[in-house]
């Protein structure tokens, strides 16, 4: 039996597929979250084979920021990304932060569950719509070389302030939400413009725009 937890912020999103997946006779549900945050407690907690995690749950944590705590920690979850954006920029992120496959929301059930018994078996998964991108980055990489992922370069504190400074609030705001000093914000909002090479606040937000790390 495949353990599954699902991982969405709309309601009828989670019962929808969760549906399709108790039908099966090799799969059961055992959790659903509506946050990265939840995501993370509920994987911890029952420890799934397969967690299907949405990109997009506003206002809690993303999805791209959970990838890669539960990745670091809860290693034998296999990580299924589950998303309306078909961007290239989100499939080579989370990729690099450990999971295990792609898929979009709108694919077909028979799709969704290849996706899920294909990574439970320690394969890849990428949505077909995909994959034509993949081929042209690796391309792209062979021949230029490898150009490092901005992204790639900030720790996973880094990657918790940098949306939430992008956002409007203040270093004493983040330290509460995050359970850190202000000293230590302060500290890390200093090396994200260092190593970002980012000058000013507006160019922080252009940067989180850009990067989709904002989900108004």
């Amino acid at each position: 039996m495949i353990k599954i937890v699902i991982a969405d912020d709309h309601s009828v999103v989670r019962s929808g597929f969760s549906m399709i997946l108790n039908f099966q006779p090799d799969m059961e549900v055992v959790a659903t979250a509506a946050d990265g945050v939840e995501a993370y407690q509920l994987t911890a907690q029952h420890k799934p084979d397969v967690l299907l995690l949405d990109l997009s749950m506003p206002p809690g944590e993303s999805g791209l920021i959970a990838t890669g705590k539960i990745h670091d920690d809860l290693p034998d979850t296999k990580i299924l990304i589950l998303t309306m954006h078909d961007d290239e920029e989100y499939l080579f992120h989370v990729l690099r932060n450990g999971a295990s496959g792609y898929i979009l929301k709108n694919a077909p059930d028979e799709e969704l569950l290849q996706a899920v018994r294909t990574v439970y078996s320690g394969g890849t998964y990428i949505s077909p719509k995909m994959t034509n991108s993949l081929v042209k980055e690796f391309v792209k990489h062979e021949g230029q070389g490898d150009k490092t992922d901005p992204l790639s370069i900030l720790t996973k504190r880094e990657l918790e302030i940098l949306p939430l400074a992008a956002k409007g609030y203040g270093n004493k705001e983040i330290a509460e939400k995050l359970f850190v000093s202000v000293k230590t914000v302060e500290a890390h909002k200093a090396k994200i413009m260092e190593k970002l090479e980012l000058k000013s606040k507006p160019e922080l937000v252009e940067f989180a725009l850009k990067k989709k790390l904002l989900d108004f």
